[in-house]
C-alpha cells in the first residue's frame, strides 16, 4: 500500500510539473554590475540592442528578437537571465506578468526623437517649430500625461477637428506598434504617445497622418528610401544612427532598465 502511495504520489508530481512547464532558474541578475557573462534578451535594433552589445566582449550572449515581448515570453521561460528595454514597454510587461519585475536600478538614459531623412531638412525644421510650440502651450504634456500616470491617464485624450482638411497631402509614419504605451494597438487601431504626437504634429502641417506599422529594425530604412516620411517608435538618438539618418530635437526623455524573473 505504502508503494502505491508513494507511486501515485510521484505521477501526480509529474504531471504537476508537466502542467506548470519545467522549473524556471532563479534570478541571478541583481543590478548591472551582475550582466557580465549573462544572457540577455533585447528587441532587434534598438537602444537597448545598441548598449547591450557591448558586454558581449565581458562573455555575455545577446538574444535579439524581433518583438520586446518575445524576448519577455523567453525570460519567463528561463531561456534568459534578464532583457534590457525601455522603461514603459517594460511596465506594462510587468504589468501583465506577476512572475516578472523591474530592477530599481536603471540601465541608461535616453531621449526620444523622430527620425527623417537626411534630404528633407525643410520637414525637419518645420515639424521643429511644431514641437516647440506644443511643448509651451503644454500639448505635448497632455499627450504624454494621457498614457502614463494613475492620476492622468485617459484624462487627456486627443481631439482633433474631424472635419479638419489637410492641403498637404499625408505625412507617412513608419514605426512598430508594439511598444506599448507609445504605440500599439487597441482593437485594429494604433494608438499611444507617439501616435497622437504625431497626430498633431501632421495637423499642425497642414497634413493627415498615415501609419506604417513595421519592424523596428525597418524603420530607418523605410524613412531612407521614401516609402515613410517619418519614424516615429520611441527611437533614441545615437551616433550610429545619425550616420544615415536626421533626427528633430527630442520631444520626451524616457530609459532603458532591466526586466528580470522575480
Amino acid at each position: 500500500m505504502k508503494k502505491f502511495v508513494v507511486t501515485v504520489l510521484a505521477v501526480m508530481t509529474a504531471v504537476s510539473m508537466t502542467a506548470c512547464g519545467s522549473k524556471v532558474a532563479e534570478n541571478t541578475v541583481h543590478s548591472v554590475d551582475d550582466l557580465p557573462g549573462k544572457t540577455i534578451g533585447v528587441q532587434l535594433g534598438t537602444t537597448g540592442d545598441i548598449y547591450a552589445s557591448d558586454y558581449e566582449a565581458e562573455g555575455s550572449t545577446i538574444e535579439r528578437y524581433n518583438k520586446g515581448n518575445d524576448a519577455v515570453q523567453a525570460l519567463k521561460q528561463g531561456k534568459l537571465d534578464c532583457v534590457i528595454i525601455d522603461e514603459q514597454p517594460a511596465k506594462a510587461f510587468v504589468e501583465k506578468n506577476d512572475d516578472l519585475t523591474i530592477l530599481d536600478e536603471e540601465f541608461t538614459l535616453e531621449e526620444y526623437a523622430i527620425c527623417v531623412a537626411k534630404e528633407n531638412p525643410d520637414l525637419t525644421a518645420s515639424i521643429n517649430e511644431v514641437l516647440a510650440s506644443m511643448k509651451a502651450d503644454g500639448t505635448l504634456d497632455k499627450i504624454i500625461s494621457n498614457y502614463i500616470g494613475d492620476d492622468t491617464k485617459g484624462k487627456f485624450p486627443l481631439e482633433l477637428d474631424e472635419n479638419a482638411e489637410y492641403p498637404n497631402g499625408k505625412l507617412v509614419m513608419a514605426t512598430n506598434a508594439a511598444f506599448e504605451p507609445y504605440e500599439f494597438y487597441e482593437g485594429e487601431e494604433i494608438v499611444g504617445i507617439d501616435v497622437d504626437m504625431a497626430r498633431m504634429v501632421a495637423a499642425q502641417l497642414g497634413m493627415e497622418l498615415q501609419i506604417e506599422d513595421m519592424e523596428f529594425d525597418s524603420i530607418i530604412t523605410a524613412v531612407q528610401s521614401g516609402k515613410a516620411d517619418i519614424g516615429v517608435a520611441g527611437m533614441t538618438v545615437t551616433e550610429d544612427r545619425l550616420k544615415n539618418i536626421d533626427f528633430t530635437d527630442p520631444y520626451t526623455t524616457a530609459k532603458q532598465v532591466i526586466i528580470v524573473r522575480k
